[in-house]
């Protein structure tokens, strides 16, 4: 546990899943959490709950990260309750499988809009609103490097992530901002799980050197490393938290 008190995180995507274990781990790293969520305001609610109920600083934030004025009230609406913004967690994304020659515009379309401009949204206004010393962390994915079947689109939204993560982590220079990205491996969650056959689960676990999938858990350490102290000295990199798979 790090001391990171009077600190605000904004975690996008943080109602349940990945994103609701990296708000409850950072606000148990003592850092005031903004939850934001697009939909699902009784999950988001209850990410609260149970981090005020732990002694955390919680706040659910309603908002669209595909749409630029939306992102901009999310993080007025953090400014006004707590005075700032020290972490920005880019988790929020979609993730809907086909293959390139079954790819409809509308499934195209849907992925940049929240893949990519959510993310781009929200480090855009991080860079300009974010607090010097602060961390930028960015999600990908380990699929960048295994390259699987059916998920193109998804990937490529993830690989230009990447891009801008590197990028960004340059431009920030002279404010002490970090700026990385986390790119899980099979990580068991209902996104991941939902839809798949016992089988193709194991499948998937046993491609792992260390024979399983990833937990929420996992994944959210590793955000915490990057936010905390002792990820300090990483900037502009993309982490494989994926147990060895790639």
């Amino acid at each position: 546990m790090t001391n990171q008190t009077n600190k605000v995180a904004l975690v996008t995507g943080a109602s349940r899943g990945i994103g609701a274990a990296i708000a409850e781990r950072l606000a148990l790293d003592g850092f005031t959490v903004v939850i934001n969520y697009s939909g699902d305001a009784k999950s988001a609610q209850a990410v609260a709950d149970r981090i005020e109920a732990a002694g955390g600083r919680a706040l659910t934030a309603k908002a669209d990260v595909s749409d630029a004025s939306a992102v901009r009230g999310l993080f007025d609406a953090a400014e006004a309750a707590f005075g700032g913004v020290d972490v920005l967690v880019n988790n929020a994304g979609i993730m809907k499988l086909a293959k390139i020659a079954d790819t409809d515009d509308a499934l195209f379309d849907q992925h940049i809009a929240v893949n990519l401009k959510g993310s781009f949204n929200t480090m855009r206004e991080a860079a300009r609103r974010l607090r010097n010393g602060g961390r930028i962390v960015n999600f990908s994915t380990s699929v960048v490097g295994t390259r699987l079947e059916s998920y193109g689109i998804y990937t490529a939204t993830k690989s230009a992530i990447e891009s801008l993560t590197a990028i960004l982590s340059k431009e920030l220079r002279g404010r002490a901002i970090t700026v990385n990205a986390v790119a899980p491996g099979p990580t068991a969650t209902d996104l991941f799980l939902n839809g798949k056959s016992d089988d193709l689960i194991d499948r998937f676990a046993r491609m792992v050197p260390l024979e399983r999938l990833g937990t929420p858990d996992d994944i959210a350490a590793v955000v915490a490393f990057l936010a905390g102290p002792d990820g300090a000295w990483i900037n502009g990199q993309t982490l494989r938290a994926n147990g060895g798979l790639v």
